[in-house]
């Protein structure tokens, strides 16, 4: 990630990549989405669409891959510093990824589905940011979305975690309002005050005693 580099270019790397390795860009044409990887800058919550426009100096940026490999789906994203980001935008990338890491640390058999959107939103609000709610987790597998519904936020959804049981945790955290608005190309979701975004996402599976992280190397 550099400053002058078009996420275009990120598109074109990551397709790239996937193809060489034998998998396939699970996003690419999945309901009309017309790239391999989405990137979401600044102000756009997520589902960007890649394009020709340069990174610029303090941006920060979202890329949220997934891949189809032998029959299976993972999915993962990291938000990324653009040069010389501001103390505001650091924290903000800082604090998402926090978050994600403290809600698959409770993730075991037997917990609810539901614990791990009050453990975000605890910390969230404890550091002055917001959730942003409408878009949430999911399980994943030979199917690239479906049950269970993993909400980022405090919510009463039913159900409890199983060994075998895999999903992701994706959560989204910003700096004003939690609304946010697709634009016409029915994928792009910005924050209605054009307050700034990061998201942090990790494939995890619950095993017999706790948890493992599926989308990082052994």
């Amino acid at each position: 990630m550099q400053v002058g580099q078009t996420t275009d270019e990120i598109d074109r790397l990551v397709h790239k990549l996937t193809i060489e390795n034998g998998a396939y860009p699970s996003p690419y044409n999945y309901r009309n989405f017309p790239k391999s990887v989405c990137t979401s800058v600044n102000n756009v919550a997520c589902h960007g669409i890649p394009d020709d426009r340069p990174l610029e100096d303090g941006d920060i940026i979202n890329v949220d891959i997934t891949v189809f490999f032998e029959g299976y789906h993972g999915d993962c994203s990291k938000t990324f510093l653009v040069g010389n980001v501001d103390d505001f935008g650091k924290y903000l990338v800082k604090t998402t990824e926090d978050c994600l890491h403290l809600a698959i640390d409770i993730c075991k058999p037997g917990r609810r589905f539901r614990d791990i959107g009050n453990c975000i939103a605890k910390e969230c609000f404890k550091m002055g940011y917001t959730v942003i709610p409408a878009f949430i987790g999911h399980g994943l597998g030979n199917y690239f979305h479906g049950p269970p519904d993993i909400h980022h936020t405090v919510n009463d959804y039913p159900g409890t975690m199983e060994a075998g049981m895999t999903f992701t945790v994706e959560p989204i955290l910003g700096q004003g309002d939690e609304m946010v608005e697709i634009l016409e190309d029915g994928w792009t979701a910005v924050t209605i005050d054009n307050s700034r975004t990061a998201q942090f996402e990790h494939t995890i599976l619950i095993t017999n005693d706790g948890v493992k992280v599926l989308t990082v190397p052994d």
